[in-house]
């Protein structure tokens, strides 16, 4: 029976695919199963793991050998400690040995690891701690002046902690239920609006092989990259989980984000496939200096927000491929996928591609029925016999490719007109001026709604330039679908994960 692995067309992806073919991957079954060991302990010990690129220069290889023994010497000395099965571990690491070992090290000891933004200031910091409880907190030592308002034992991972680290036993054996506790996973919230946990099994790394198998086109000879930090999903479980268990060498970026640092990155560790945000690809647009580098991309995919055409447009000129979309979120996984590697899918660009193998994807009237082709409703996915929203605006074309068309609070619906903020988005973003864009709902007394536009431009805000943006935007769109109001801002609010937060614009809007 061919491995799933070993598939790169999309015809045989569908006919090949089952659950079992999948579970067949992993050395684990569904009684027992272990992260650490899935994603360290079965790779020949020699291969590098993971390449990492720091903001300062400097390169980090780690073979999985290494990683075995830091994280076997982890769990024996959380064992030491008295941290046991359950228990939470927080790390608060950028990417190095120390953060894996940490990481793998914790599951492998049964303790449940919980990766933390190293962003985080007190305040953000002390939330999240209040809200899992951990019985230790791992923190960087530039991050020490942290750990006097802990309310729990902290570690610094500094020398003393490698010394310490160095006396444990490099032999361990995890056993684990794979339905046990491996994961908690704050999403990119804000700190003054805390999401819950999202909590993961060991079982979860089998589930997520799916998005790396299709979404990312993950297979065992790329050399793959994802410079989004691990603390947040992507990160996490497609740029770290998923390839490393599939025994894939990947690359990871820590520190302060810098565009040439990370294209020097692709191009000395001769990456062939890399997932980013859609924020790393317009950076890296905005430096300016691609033509000074020479990559070797084969396989190119993005996740976390609508992507604009321009840059789309960039990174085909660029690098010669389209970037696929990701879709999905944190708490349903990936559920539509571009196939990259497939040579006989015949992907359309701007658009989601078509489910994964497995789930059954669908766009919906307000009264549950399903949409016709090209007609905007709500997207759903079927879960134990009911459809599930996802809280998105999509379409589907007579081919069965999903598009975007925003968040269902994103639309805005002015004197009877309804319009996309997404769409008058993309338009202004076309603007020479116009570095980053957002566009809201404002309230209006005559209209009971008006677009308005956040734009961040290196350009004087002015009348002028106001009208200039607005018949840009009619020029493009129907005459009404323009900004009646534009503000002008030196940045946009974030989430800690780098997407544009039009909550928070929104709430300021309202109050």
């Amino acid at each position: 029976m061919v491995a799933l692995t070993d598939i790169t067309s999309y015809a045989d992806a569908q006919r090949c695919f089952s659950k079992q073919a999948l579970w067949d991957l992993f050395d684990g079954d569904r009684e027992r199963l272990n992260i650490g060991h899935e994603c360290v302990d079965r790779h020949p010990p020699e291969r590098t793991a993971i390449r990492i690129a720091h903001a300062d220069g400097r390169d980090e290889i780690i073979t999985f050998g290494e990683l075995r023994d830091g994280s076997n010497r982890v769990a024996n000395w959380l064992h030491a400690r008295g941290i046991g099965e359950g228990e939470r571990v927080a790390i608060m690491l950028e990417p190095s040995l120390a953060f894996y070992a940490v990481l793998f090290g914790a599951m492998k000891a049964g303790s449940v690891a919980v990766p933390l933004f190293t962003l985080f200031g007190p305040d953000g910091l002390a939330l999240r701690i209040d809200d899992c409880a951990p019985s230790l907190l791992v923190l960087a030592s530039e991050k020490a002046e942290l750990a006097a308002s802990s309310k729990v034992p902290v570690v610094i991972a500094d020398e003393g902690f490698e010394a310490e680290l160095a006396q444990y036993s490099i032999n361990h054996t995890p056993d684990t239920a794979a339905d046990a506790m491996a994961m908690y996973q704050y999403t990119s919230g804000t700190t003054r609006q805390l999401p819950e946990a999202v909590k993961h099994r060991h079982r979860a790394v089998v589930t997520v092989a799916i998005a790396a198998l299709y979404a990312t086109g993950v297979r065992p000879w790329d050399r793959f990259m994802c410079p989004s930090s691990p603390a947040w999903g992507h990160g996490l479980w497609h740029g770290t989980l998923a390839p490393l268990s599939l025994g894939v060498s990947i690359a990871a970026y820590a520190g302060q984000f810098d565009a040439d640092r990370l294209m020097r990155a692709v191009q000395d560790y001769k990456i062939t496939n890399m997932s980013a945000a859609a924020t790393h690809y317009r950076m890296m647009k905005q430096a300016g200096r691609a033509d000074e580098f020479d990559f070797g991309l084969e396989k190119l995919t993005f996740t976390g927000e609508a992507m604009d055409t321009d840059t789309a447009d960039w990174i085909n000129a660029t690098f010669g491929l389209h970037a696929r979309s990701i879709y999905g979120s944190t708490e349903v996984g990936v559920i539509l996928a571009g196939y990259p590697g497939a040579d006989d899918f015949n992907f359309k660009p701007g658009s989601l591609g078509k489910p994964v193998p497995g789930v059954e994807v669908a766009v919906l009237r307000a009264d549950g029925k399903p949409t016709a082709p090209d007609e905007v409703g709500e997207i759903h996915l079927k879960r134990k016999g009911g459809w599930f929203p996802i809280k998105d605006l999509g379409h589907v074309d007579a081919d069965g490719h999903y598009y975007h068309d925003g968040r269902a609070d994103d639309v805005i619906i002015s004197a009877g007109w309804t319009m996309s903020a997404q769409e008058i988005e993309d338009t202004l973003m076309k603007h020479p001026d116009v570095v980053e864009v957002a566009v809201i709902a404002a309230p209006d007394e005559a209209r009971g709604q008006v677009a308005k536009a956040v734009v961040v431009s290196e350009r004087q805000g002015s009348d002028i330039f106001t009208a200039e943006l607005q018949a840009h935007a009619k020029q493009r769109l129907a005459r009404h679908e323009y900004p009646r109001q534009v503000a002008y801002a030196a940045a946009l609010p974030k989430t800690p994960a780098g997407k544009i937060n039009r909550k928070a614009l929104r709430d300021a809007e309202a109050s």
